[in-house]
């Protein structure tokens, strides 16, 4: 499986690079072998193709030739980072994807997912309004300093096309429990 860099529609610069960074693993963890990022990217390079626009542009067919691979990821980043309100933050991404066949350009599955900071949280806080103001500061910085997006995306990733989640994929060739 060839898994494209993803094209971005947020303003984060680190969007595209981080969802892809994240996206191989739970692919290669559900049984696919996945063309490695650094030689997909260094292949494109190569051809003076490094925006991922320009790399979706790309016909199946010149890939399936360059690769070799029997499917192709495309992923677009619809929200990747922070967004701040007057009393906190929250920290998002989603991601959607679409597997082709190489060969014949079938759409063979699709689906979205995202991740944000704000999952699990119970907002009902009795501190009042000064309380409110010194958390909102305090997640504002954190989520500066420790970089949310980039482990959101993981898990992201995971809901998108990890094992055992509702729109994941099934199985791959080289998973214990493919074709079961």
């Amino acid at each position: 499986m060839l898994v494209l860099p993803p094209v971005s529609e947020s303003v984060e610069v680190n969007a595209s690079q981080s969802v892809l960074a994240q996206s191989t693993r739970p692919l290669a963890e559900a049984g696919y072998y996945v063309i490695p990022v650094t030689l997909m990217d260094e292949a494109f390079r190569q051809n003076g193709l490094t925006q991922p626009e320009d790399i979706h542009g790309v016909d199946l067919p010149k890939l399936r030739e360059i690769f070799g691979a029997d499917a192709v990821m495309y992923l677009t980043v619809k929200r990747y980072g922070a967004k701040y309100f007057v009393v906190g933050s929250e920290t998002a991404v989603e991601v959607h994807a679409r597997l082709l066949d190489s060969r014949t350009g079938t759409l063979l599955w699709q689906g979205q997912a995202s991740a944000s900071s704000e999952e699990g949280k119970n907002n009902n806080n009795n501190a009042g309004i000064v309380g409110l103001l010194i958390s909102a500061v305090l997640q504002q910085v954190m989520s500066n300093v420790t970089e949310q997006s980039h482990s959101l995306a993981g898990v992201a990733s995971h809901r998108l096309v990890g094992l055992g989640t509702p729109a994941g994929l099934i199985p791959g060739p080289r998973h214990p429990h493919f074709g079961k």
